[in-house]
């Protein structure tokens, strides 16, 4: 069923206004026994928000600064780590060039074409304002640990643009602007991008952000505004799934994204209300379409089946913000406890993260979908 603007105005509405009226806290049954599945996998003394593995066993990590400046991308190594591609690309300050470093490396991932790419969201942080041209997806080549190529965001970029997320879709890839509410559709042979669904409810966040029972607010006060922010691609190409932060999900087949000739409001109109999620902090599908969801506000990672049957897959107390996963050959899902929910930006300008920042994995016995792992 296809929703048009005015319907999804109006659910949004009802959903926003039951979530505010419970006040800043929701009650909620929180985890309190460790599960032993969950292994710990690797620590940090800094926040980290994504991991992603190769199939020859190397690992990378990102930093978004969220407790801090320091490197933004890092591969992890036996020994220790490296900043990756290389130091001059983890040493931005603002005032420096940015041509060769990244502003804010928000996530990452290995491509389906076997490439590592990192997303430099473009601003030192959500809700300020972005560096000109620094909004890019940068493509390493892993064989020769040398940037492939650079893709600019700046002709889809808005002014507070906060560069979030990507997924691969044939010729194609989807990202997410957290920052300014809209989708960009990125053509990977030509580099040219469009921004649609520019400002459309299904990419807007209406609702508050929920950790722990807890409302989330930001340093002055305000409450923590993030928009759109998660996808995912349905393994056979047809569905993008996105939604902002806090919610609801949408979907959208592709084929709809992938055409410049639709006016927006016509776009809007092939908009799903999907799943009425609630606050995510991130996201992966497998080969079955299954969705991996991290439930901010219970510290668990739900399984959502392409039939919206949704089930636990765990509940932890550790899992405290777990943000953009990945699901590697092996059937691991990797999952990084990012204590987001505990900086500064969430809390009111608190610094409550519990050092080591830990990633932890854990066996599903799935396969990741393969139009978007390499």
């Amino acid at each position: 069923m296809n929703l048009s603007k005015p319907r999804w105005q109006s659910l949004l509405a009802v959903g926003a206004g039951f979530l505010v009226s419970t006040g800043p806290l929701c009650a909620v049954e929180l985890p309190t026994r460790e599960d032993a599945r969950l292994i710990p996998a690797y620590q940090a003394n800094r926040v980290w928000n994504g991991v992603t593995t190769t199939h020859d066993g190397r690992i990378f990590v990102c930093y978004p600064g969220a407790d801090g400046p320091g490197v933004g991308a890092e591969e992890i190594l036996p020994d220790g780590s490296r900043p990756y591609p290389d130091k001059e690309w983890n040493d931005w300050k603002p005032g420096r060039a940015i041509e060769h470093a990244f502003v804010c490396v928000n996530a990452l991932r290995v491509g389906p074409d076997g490439k590592l790419w990192i997303v430099d969201a473009g601003s030192p942080g959500s809700n300020k304002p972005a560096v000109p041209g620094a909004g890019r997806i940068v493509q390493v080549d892993l064989a020769t640990n040398g940037v492939a190529r650079v893709y600019s965001m700046e002709k889809a970029a808005r002014a507070k643009s906060y560069i979030d997320d990507i997924r691969f879709n044939g010729e194609r890839a989807y990202i997410t602007d957290v920052g300014e509410p809209g989708l960009i559709v990125l053509d990977l042979r030509s580099g040219e991008v469009r921004r649609v669904l520019d400002g459309d409810p299904s990419t807007t966040a209406r609702r508050p952000m929920y950790a722990n029972g807890k409302i989330q607010y930001e340093a002055d006060g305000k409450e923590r505004v993030a928009h759109a922010d998660q996808l995912e691609v349905s393994p056979d190409g047809k569905y993008l799934y996105y939604q902002p932060c806090p919610g609801p999900m949408a979907r959208i087949e592709t084929r709809w994204l992938d055409d410049p000739s639709l006016a927006p409001a016509e776009l809007a109109g092939h908009v799903e209300r999907w799943w009425d999620a609630p606050t995510c902090g991130g996201t992966a599908i497998d080969a079955r379409g299954n969705l991996y969801f991290s439930d901010t506000n219970q510290q668990r990672i739900l399984k959502v089946t392409p039939e919206k049957e949704v089930s636990t897959v765990v509940a932890d107390p550790r899992l405290q913000w777990s943000d953009a996963m990945w699901i590697d050959e092996q059937g691991f899902l990797w999952m990084p406890a990012t204590q987001q929910n505990r900086t500064p930006g969430f809390t009111g300008g608190k610094q409550e993260v519990q050092y080591p920042v830990w990633i932890y994995k854990m066996q599903i016995d799935a396969k990741p979908a393969p139009n978007d792992h390499p």
